[in-house]
């Protein structure tokens, strides 16, 4: 557990909320994939999961967290969220948007809540990892408390080769 000065504000915000979780630090290499992640952590790749930002043709913003191996269906992730089509914001969009950098990217915590989808697969697990909101740093929660914190909902909304 990183001291209370190593705490994010993931973390922080957790504890506010008196959910529990656990963290995880590894050094962070910039090249590192979220399969690399989770063999450093020595978890299964399935329970890791990354967070992506997406804006629809409305211009709403979208949040979608999918396991690390997985790839975002954009036609999927439209319909979850009711949109025509459907969007990756590009990276240099993301801080200002979010107030995270790309590989440091939480569901929890953004500037602004958007609407956000939790892929279907993590009902399955008794806990699941995504970023604590800084690169290197990891949380480890149950999916539900990720739903009541962020108040997400399950979809399908990954290929079907992931």
């Amino acid at each position: 557990m990183p001291k209370n000065n190593d705490k994010t504000n993931v973390m922080r915000i957790l504890d506010g909320k008196k959910i529990r979780y656990m963290a995880h630090t590894y050094e962070p290499d910039a090249a590192m994939s979220g399969e690399e992640i989770a063999a450093i952590l020595k978890e299964d790749a399935d329970q890791v999961f990354k967070t992506l930002v997406t804006q629809g043709k409305s211009g709403q913003y979208y949040v979608f967290v999918v396991p690390v191996k997985a790839e975002l269906d954009l036609k999927k992730a439209a319909k979850a969220a009711g949109e025509k089509a459907i969007r990756m914001i590009k990276q240099k969009e993301l801080l200002p948007l979010t107030g995270y950098v790309h590989g440091g990217c939480s569901p929890i915590g953004m500037k602004k809540q958007f609407l956000t989808f939790l892929h279907e697969t993590a009902k399955q697990y008794d806990r699941m990892f995504v970023s604590a909101g800084k690169v290197g740093f990891q949380i480890e929660l149950s999916p539900q408390d990720l739903v009541s914190v962020t108040g997400c909902g399950f979809a399908d909304i990954t290929e079907e080769n992931s």
